[in-house]
């Protein structure tokens, strides 16, 4: 922990608010949100529905901007940037793990984990696509499709596709929500991984609190605003 404590700021949210307008009605869905990470950590958010924790991981992902407040990523100003902006920040910086996979089915898995390099930098992109599809353990699967593969190897495909972009920091929204616990705990297993030989920042936004209770530290939300976080006692991250 103490390496973390000297390692570099990577996200500060300061004061952080999120409101969306739903006709004539306000609808805030941050209320000032604080919150500091940095690199190298393993983090796990929660909240019941509604707490804010999805749009907090649109606004880090910056598929979102804030209404108010400041958001530096990696030592830049990236609150207030305009679309083109964001996108290119996304493609380099960062790589995105969905509940639900989002494979296209006529793809191979080689195929869907290179489709994103399509749109930034896709120079050897066959090629850190095969690698990352052997990070993940499916480099036996790279020519099959989605409907060839169980939940468990689908989101494997999906973390190989966040991990072609080489990004430096992975968020994934509820990767388990809809696996079984065997797969749960192997998608797991390669997050915690990831984290601790690559040094790849690891955000996990999870209801499972067993899940939670593997990372270093828990994030709690309720109502818009971060009302617990706190460091996980036991490093379960780490050497095993």
């Amino acid at each position: 922990m103490a390496e973390l404590q000297r390692a570099r700021m990577l996200i500060d949210l300061q004061n952080v608010t999120k409101v969306y307008s739903m006709g004539e009605v306000d609808v805030a869905a941050l209320n000032g949100v604080n919150l500091s990470i940095r690199d190298g950590e393993l983090i796990s958010i929660m909240g019941p529905s509604g707490s804010g924790k999805s749009t907090l991981m649109n606004v880090i992902g910056c598929l979102d901007v804030p209404t108010s407040g400041r958001y530096v990523l990696e030592e830049q100003e990236v609150g207030s940037l305009r679309d083109n902006r964001l996108a290119e920040i996304r493609n380099r910086k960062i790589g995105f793990v969905f509940q639900t996979y989002n494979l296209l089915p006529r793809l191979t898995a080689l195929a869907n984990v290179q489709l994103p390099m399509l749109y930034g930098n896709g120079n050897n992109a066959k090629e850190r696509a095969l690698d990352a599809l052997d990070r993940v353990g499916l480099a036996d699967r790279a020519s099959h499709r989605p409907a060839e593969l169980s939940g468990g190897q689908q989101q494997r495909v999906g973390i190989a596709r966040a991990l072609a972009k080489q990004p430096s920091l992975l968020l994934a929204d509820e990767p388990t929500g809809n696996l079984d616990s065997g797969s749960s705990e192997e998608i797991l297993t390669i997050l915690k991984g990831l984290n601790r030989d690559e040094g790849i920042t690891v955000i996990i936004v999870t209801h499972e609190a067993d899940i939670a209770s593997q990372t270093h530290r828990i994030i709690s939300m309720r109502d818009g605003v971060v009302v617990n976080d706190k460091n996980v006692v036991a490093d379960q991250g780490g050497s095993e």
